[in-house]
Parts: C-alpha cells; sequence; structure tokens
C-alpha cells in the first residue's frame, strides 16, 4: 500500500502512549528518545539542581550540552524530590495515566524509593516497567554497577575489536549501551502489544552484559564448533573474503563480496580476470584461507586508480562497495539527506546543531520535518503545565460522587507507605 505525503499520519505510531523517563545518561535516554520518535510522549523526571548528569557533558552551545540533547529531543522535564510527600503524590497521579515507566538504575534503587516494580505490579497493574542496568535485576552481578567501557570489556566485542597482535580496543560508539537501548524498546513494543490482549503491563528487564553477548554475532558459535578462540581480525570479516579495505590510490575503500558470484563480478569489474580463474580463490572458503595473498592482488590492481573510479566500476557491476566516510561527509550524504536522517535540535538558545534523525521510516505516518528543530527540555521546563495537567485530570474525577470515595481511600492507602519509605531514606 503506498500513501501520498498528503494522506500520512502526524505524530507516530505510538501517539497516546505516555513514557515516564527516570532514566539519565545514554542508555535509558537512548530507548526513550527512540519512543519519543515514534510518537509518544516522554516525560523526563529530573533530579533537583543539576538534573540528567548529561546536561554537564560537553560539548556546549550557548551553555547548553548538546550531548544531552541529542538523546532528549522531544521530550518534556519535570523535577520530582521523591523524598517530598506533594511530589510523591503528583508521581502517583503521573503513573495512573502512563503507560511505561523507563529506569537505569541500580538494582534496589527504585525498591527503597518505594516505587520498584513488585509494589507497581500491584497498584498501576497496567504499568510496563522497564529497567535498563549493567548485568541484570538477577545474578552474582546484579548489583554492581555497569558502564558501556566495562560491558564492551566483559561482553567480549573488545576482544574482536581493533588488529591482530595488537590490544584490544574500544568499538568507537558506546556500543554497549546503545545495544540495550534497543534492546530495551523492542522489549516495550513487545509488552505493548501483549498488553493490548490481556490488559496487564509487564516488567521488562534488560542487562547490558546480556546485550552484548547477544551482539556478538556468530563469535560464541564459532568458539564452540571450531574450538579457537575468535580475536581481533581488524578491518575484515571473519567468514567472508574479499570483505574488508583496499588501497586506491588515494584513499582506502570497502569491498564486500560476500559469496562466490559477486567475487566473479567483482573480478570482472576491476578488469582482473586471473582473480576468477585461480583455483586458490574459488570458494569463499578458500579465500579465507588465503586472505593474505587475497588482498595483496587486489591491492595491486586497486592502488593504480582512485576510489571513485573503483565505486563507479563495481556499483555498475552490482557489487557491494563503498567509501570510507569521515562524520563530516554525512552531514552532506545524498542518501542521509533524501531521507531525512540529519535533523536539526535545539535548545533554550535556539542555536539548533545537526544529529542523526529517526531510522524507522514508517508508510502511514509523515516524516520529521527537517526544515525545523527539535526541541530539548530545559530542566523542569514543563513542570507546572504537567501540575496544571494532572489537577485538572483530579478535579475531573473528584466531580464524580461515587469517584470521590475511592479517590479519597486511594490517597489514604498511599500514605501511610510514603511517610515510612521517606524515613526510611
Amino acid at each position: 500500500m503506498i500513501n501520498s505525503e498528503n494522506n500520512k499520519l502526524e505524530g507516530g505510531p505510538l501517539s497516546g502512549i505516555t513514557v515516564l523517563d527516570f532514566s539519565r545518561v545514554l542508555a535509558g535516554p537512548y530507548c526513550t528518545m527512540v519512543l519519543a520518535d515514534l510518537g509518544a510522549r516522554v516525560i523526563k523526571v529530573e533530579k533537583f539542581g543539576t538534573g540528567d548528569d548529561t546536561r554537564a557533558f560537553p560539548p556546549f552551545i550557548s551553555s547548553e550540552s548538546a550531548y544531552f540533547m541529542c538523546f532528549n529531543r522531544g521530550k518534556e522535564s519535570i523535577v520530582l524530590d521523591i523524598k517530598s510527600p506533594r511530589d510523591r503524590e503528583l508521581l502517583e497521579r503521573l503513573l495512573n495515566t502512563s503507560d511505561v515507566l523507563v529506569e537505569n538504575f541500580r538494582p534496589g534503587v527504585m525498591d527503597r524509593l518505594g516505587y520498584g516494580p513488585d509494589r507497581l505490579a500491584k497498584t498501576h497493574p497496567h504499568l510496563i516497567y522497564t529497567s535498563i542496568s549493567g548485568f541484570g535485576h538477577s545474578g552474582p552481578m546484579s548489583e554492581l554497577p555497569g558502564y558501556d567501557m566495562v560491558v564492551q570489556a566483559m561482553g567480549g566485542v573488545m576482544s574482536l575489536t581493533g588488529w591482530p597482535g595488537e590490544r584490544p580496543a574500544r568499538v568507537g560508539t558506546s556500543f554497549g549501551d546503545l545495544g540495550a537501548a534497543l534492546f530495551g524498546v523492542i522489549g516495550i513494543l513487545s509488552a505493548l502489544y501483549k498488553r493490548t490482549q490481556n490488559a496487564q503491563g509487564d516488567r521488562v528487564d534488560i542487562g547490558m552484559l546480556d546485550c552484548q553477548a547477544a551482539l556478538l554475532e556468530t563469535a560464541i558459535a564459532r568458539f564452540d564448533v571450531e574450538g579457537k578462540i575468535p580475536t581481533s581480525t581488524g578491518d575484515c570479516h571473519p567468514s567472508l573474503a574479499p570483505f574488508e579495505t583496499f588501497e586506491a590510490a588515494d584513499e582506502r575503500f570497502v569491498i564486500a563480496a560476500g559469496n562466490d558470484q559477486l567475487f566473479l563480478l567483482m573480478a570482472d569489474a576491476i578488469n582482473a580476470p586471473e582473480l576468477a580463474l585461480n583455483p586458490i580463490y574459488s570458494t569463499n572458503d578458500l579465500r579465507v584461507r588465503n586472505r593474505p595473498k587475497l588482498v595483496a592482488d587486489i591491492d595491486l590492481i586497486t592502488k593504480s586508480k582512485p576510489v571513485q573510479h573503483w565505486l563507479d566500476c563495481l556499483n555498475d557491476a552490482g557489487v557491494p562497495c563503498g567509501p570510507i566516510n569521515s562524520i563530516d561527509r554525512l552531514l552532506e550524504h545524498p542518501q542521509l539527506l533524501s531521507r531525512n536522517m540529519i535533523i536539526k535540535v535545539e535548545g533554550q538558545s535556539n542555536k539548533p546543531f545537526r544529529t542523526a534523525g529517526n531510522p524507522i521510516k514508517m508508510n502511514a505516518y509523515q516524516d520529521i520535518d527537517t526544515t525545523t528543530s527539535t526541541k530539548a527540555p530545559a530542566l523542569n521546563q514543563h513542570r507546572e503545565a504537567i501540575l496544571a495537567e494532572v489537577m485538572a485530570d483530579a478535579e475531573a474525577y473528584i466531580s464524580s460522587p461515587k469517584e470521590t470515595v475511592e479517590l479519597e481511600n486511594d490517597t489514604t492507602r498511599e500514605a501511610n507507605p510514603w511517610m515510612e519509605i521517606k524515613t526510611a531514606v
């Protein structure tokens, strides 16, 4: 089914879903950023004084953190003091009307505040409670802190990154945080779908170490089958050849001829029929075994002309290939621009900067307008508006005599636990 731009819906498929975001730094905020990009309303609950730690992370635009704005665009901000009875009442009202809660504290922190998953499963059974932590909420390491660098190291990906014989390398982005964030989104969407069938919320428990193990591709299986510990392979794929970078006259570029047919097409495209006829290159397995000679033979040909020459030849032949783009090139990349993948974000200074947009394109919904900027919230910017909203809802609720008793009973029931928790914190 094809929708014209005029027929596409505004918002996104998660319009009408409200997310309470207790998370900070990266894994949780990236998860809720994706939900916001998909149309959810995300209310970011921040701490007094400083708010999210990343508000102090460089780079800055007029004293506002671009780091913070990247991952908290399109959200609302409210500061809540969980030890204050007034703010606890406000939070209770927000929980009543929210669909999802996301937090990335250490296990036990939300329980001590009185908002752990077990308690909310009883008082707010509709809620999808999502926790993202270093090691999950079970197991012998569950209470230990887990940061991106730690789980990249423990999860094995650092042992596979970098060049053979050199020290392990961190992946160039926060792979541990981002992987956990995306698995968190998948868990939330699955729970929301299930809730349409049984009207019940669920608990989503995401451990960053679990996610790193899940993203190791075939490394675990290769060890179990072959009995050899996989190690770093530089820029090549351990199971495919040629599937790496090659030297052109001006710079390096990538050829990814991942099967025998593509290898034959590649040999023809670079005018090297001798490669296709060489028996030691006749199958992918043989090419992997003879990778050093294969790379040298291809380099001998490709270094004679510039990258663009080879990209044109290979693309014409249907062989996967590409330049190694630096970040500045991405901002002007015609493919990314055509798909609205470079967007503008701004804070209170109204000075926009560019960042990556939402890669999830859906036929029924309008894509983001790249001519305008998405706003990131100031600390506590939306408190008064949210307070007015929940109080208006409460007044409408109280206006019914039948429901007045229920609300009063609910308030009484919750009052004592608040005071007990406040004393214990």
